[in-house]
């Protein structure tokens, strides 16, 4: 990559970012399709410091991630409406007004799409039945495409209040987890961290209760075949493992920025094989 005088300026923005997966898939599909442009991680306390810093460097889409998520919001001049119902944005795109040269910051979410397409891939999303366990950020951007798409949505949350009120916006059930072993689906979104590393045995769910479900999605991907998704597969479930979802919101976010439909399997292969390296690093 040459990155010149010309070069076109992405990133993202959160606290931590360094383990971010998202320059990798990024900048291959930049290399692949031969665009002139560059995505790097920016490590940002302050949403609003963070969004005066990029109308002035002159970046034109940017990544959030967490904890900036929704308190980007009172930093931006543009929200779009979905990105608004949901209380979250993680895709900013950057515009110049063309009579006043101001900068225009708008504020889209993508994450929901990115669920809706991993899981489309693997079930009919319409008239489905979907346990969702989890209550937080990423909880609310899976369980409302979910609804979008026409499909009903079970929360089940160890905290139960937050699992209440998450079922009440979505207009949802709830079932408390101690209770989740009446609950049968079509499918299982973990939208927690539990199995993630360094933990990699733990497991959101009694295994013995996976083979309520045909198909089992885990946003965790480190690792990327986490035990829950052993364990589905196991008993004949369909997987869906970490990166799908990543690498459709990220689709969906280069869409956004470039007009373009993105190279996937090039953005696919740059995800495993930066996966595959950080692995390899932390064993030498």
């Amino acid at each position: 990559m040459q990155i010149d005088g010309k070069t076109l300026l992405h990133g993202i923005i959160g606290n931590p970012v360094r383990h971010s997966l998202s320059p990798a898939m990024h900048n291959a599909a930049f290399a692949a399709l031969e665009m002139n442009r560059v995505y790097v991680p920016m490590e940002v306390a302050d949403p609003r410091e963070g969004v005066a810093a990029l109308r002035t460097l002159g970046f034109i889409g940017v990544s959030v991630t967490v904890p900036h998520k929704e308190t980007i919001l009172a930093a931006l001049d543009e929200i779009d409406p979905v990105a608004s119902r949901i209380g979250a944005v993680n895709t900013l795109l950057l515009r110049k007004k063309e009579e006043t040269e101001e900068i225009i910051v708008r504020g889209f979410n993508t994450d929901w799409v990115g669920s809706n397409m991993a899981l489309a891939e693997k079930m009919r999303l319409a008239g489905s039945k979907v346990l969702v366990i989890g209550a937080g950020g990423a909880a609310k951007a899976v369980g409302f495409g979910l609804r979008e798409a026409g499909a009903a949505v079970i929360i089940t949350n160890r905290t139960e209040q937050r699992g209440r009120e998450l079922a009440s916006w979505l207009d949802a059930s709830f079932v408390p987890f101690a209770e989740v072993d009446a609950v049968r689906a079509d499918a299982l979104v973990n939208t927690t961290s539990v199995g993630m590393e360094p933990d990699v045995e733990a497991i959101p769910l009694d295994p013995g209760l996976l083979g309520h479900f045909k198909v089992v999605m885990d946003i965790v991907y480190a690792p990327l075949q986490t035990r829950l998704l052993r364990e589905a597969a196991a008993v004949g479930c369909q997987t869906i493992d970490g990166l799908a979802m990543l690498l459709y919101q990220g689709a969906a976010q280069f869409r956004i920025w470039t007009g373009i439909q993105p190279p996937l399997d090039v953005m696919r292969r740059a995800l495993e094989e930066e996966l595959c390296l950080r692995k390899k690093r932390k064993h030498d």
